[in-house]
């Protein structure tokens, strides 16, 4: 093994009406957009990436919304649940936050160390808010909806489901240089480095599953942690090496990735730390501006007219002080 990973850098999933995205995401759940441009393979739609106050690696979902997209389903060779890492002591008021906004929400584990609170977004996607015994020591962005004493500190986990854990597995391991942490009935717990929020994939055995099919309501990839470029180079070709199908090295604009199945069929990225969401707007106007890459800035007007107009809540963007 020549590279591993520091952990998740983001999840993408499918969504419907972008509005009703932006809304969950920043008002329900506390995030910040912090980038508004197009899926650069289908520059009609929006690409919508949240996270803290300036995207950092680990604290990111991103979307693709299309409006009247046809419901997808959840099953194996996908990334099946998305788990955010909140402060322990904080789930009763999420619940409480959650019932507020008419949103259903279960807590579905309480143990010394971990308390967890399932809840669907708009479109059908699964989210866990996770309370961990172990400080997440990452700073949140301290939105309007959500203070800072509750709010989420980035990523916690992902939960694949696939029905035969063992190709799985090799790939979180001898690939991707994460260690397994433990193994209770069905599922099995990986994790880079210490192991920290942020760092982990959770493994769901179910060999009678049905297969997901990717749509509304369910995650299109998961992106694993690469500090630049030059790393990335060396971890694709030993993939390439190892007999996995990889792309060439593709340039998202705030990162470049790669992307390759893994053997139970959910889509794994890699991508890049750097170089950020900062390259094209200042901190404090993150999410404000459609932002386009060089190549299709030429078609600004084109994909203006295409993609459905939004509102961003204003908390996404306080205003700087005047000294």
């Amino acid at each position: 093994m020549i590279a591993e990973t520091s952990g998740l850098h983001h999840v993408t999933a499918i969504g419907g009406a972008p509005q009703n995205n932006i809304n969950f995401y920043i008002k329900g759940l506390g995030l910040r957009l912090v980038k508004k441009t197009v899926n650069f393979d289908d520059p009609s739609t929006y690409h919508l990436y949240y996270g803290d106050d300036s995207g950092r690696p680990g604290s990111l979902m991103t979307f693709f919304p299309w409006k009247n997209v046809p419901a997808g389903r959840i099953g194996a060779g996908q990334s099946t649940t998305t788990a955010f890492s909140v402060p322990a002591g904080s789930i009763g008021w999420w619940e409480s936050h959650f019932a507020a906004l008419g949103i259903d929400s279960r807590i579905s584990t309480t143990d010394s160390v971990e308390e967890r609170l399932s809840l669907r977004d708009p479109d059908g996607l699964q989210l866990d808010l996770v309370a961990s015994s172990v400080a997440d020591p990452r700073a949140p962005w301290d939105s309007a909806s959500v203070p800072a004493e509750f709010a989420v500190r980035g990523q916690h986990s992902s939960v694949l489901t696939v029905r035969d854990a063992a190709g799985t597995a090799q790939v979180l391991t001898q690939e991707l240089g994460m260690h397994l942490v433990s193994e209770q009935g069905d599922r099995l717990r990986f994790a880079a480095g210490d192991g920290a929020a942020g760092h982990i994939v959770d493994v769901i055995v179910d060999p009678g599953a049905q297969e997901g099919l990717t749509a509304g309501g369910t995650v299109h990839h998961i992106a694993f942690r690469v500090p630049d470029g030059e790393t990335q180079q060396v971890w694709r070709q030993q993939l390439v090496d190892h007999g996995y199908q990889v792309t060439q090295i593709l340039d998202r604009q705030y990162f470049t990735s790669i992307y390759f199945h893994e053997p139970g069929g959910v889509l794994f990225e890699i991508a890049t730390d750097t170089p950020g969401f900062d390259i094209d707007e200042p901190l404090l106007e993150l999410g404000r501006s459609l932002k386009l890459p060089p190549w299709l800035e030429p078609s600004r007007e084109a994909i203006e007219h295409a993609v459905i107009p939004i509102e961003i809540p204003v908390e996404n963007n306080p205003q700087s002080v005047e000294i």
